[in-house]
C-alpha cells in the first residue's frame, strides 16, 4: 500500500480540518496516511513515502514562523520524481492571499518534485465546496501512486 506523508501547521484550527480532510479522503482512496504537525517533525518526515503533503496556513505574507525550519530545510532536499501537493487556509482580506501555499508548491518544484494535483486553498474553514475540492485533490493525488 502506497504511503502518503502529510505534514501541516495550524493556528486556528483551520489548517488542521483541511488536512483531516485530505488525510480521510487519501485513506478513501486507498492510501495509508502518516500525518504529523510540523512542530513534531523535521524535514526527515519526508525520506520515505509515496506521496509527500504539506498543508499550511499563511502568516502576514508567507510562511509561517511554525513552518520556518521545515521550509528551509526543503530546500536542501532533492525530491525529484517525488510527487508533492500542497494545500492550506488563509483569510483573502490580507494582501497576499494563500502566500505559503504559492511558496511551498515553488520549492517543491525547484527541488525536482512533481505536482500531483492543483494546490487548494481555503477561505478560513472548509464550508461544503472546500471539502469537495480537498476531496477531488486527494483522488487526483492518490491517482498519482497507485
Amino acid at each position: 500500500m502506497a504511503i502518503a506523508k502529510l505534514v501541516y501547521a495550524s493556528q486556528g484550527g483551520n489548517t488542521e480540518e483541511v488536512a483531516e480532510i485530505v488525510e480521510r479522503a487519501l485513506e478513501e482512496n486507498g492510501l495509508e496516511v502518516e500525518k504529523e504537525e510540523v512542530d513534531d517533525v523535521d524535514i526527515d518526515f519526508f525520506e520515505d513515502g509515496d506521496l509527500f503533503i504539506v498543508a499550511t496556513f499563511t502568516y502576514s505574507d508567507g510562511v509561517p514562523d511554525e513552518f520556518e525550519d521545515f521550509f528551509d530545510d526543503l530546500k536542501e532536499q532533492d525530491f525529484s520524481n517525488k510527487i508533492f501537493g500542497v494545500v492550506g487556509s488563509g483569510d483573502t482580506s490580507y494582501d497576499h492571499f494563500g502566500q505559503a501555499i504559492d511558496e511551498f508548491e515553488e520549492v517543491f518544484l525547484e527541488i525536482g518534485g512533481i505536482k500531483g494535483a492543483d494546490s487548494v486553498k481555503v477561505e478560513l474553514a472548509p464550508e461544503d465546496d472546500d471539502v469537495e475540492a480537498l476531496e477531488k485533490f486527494a483522488k487526483e493525488i492518490a491517482s498519482k501512486v497507485q
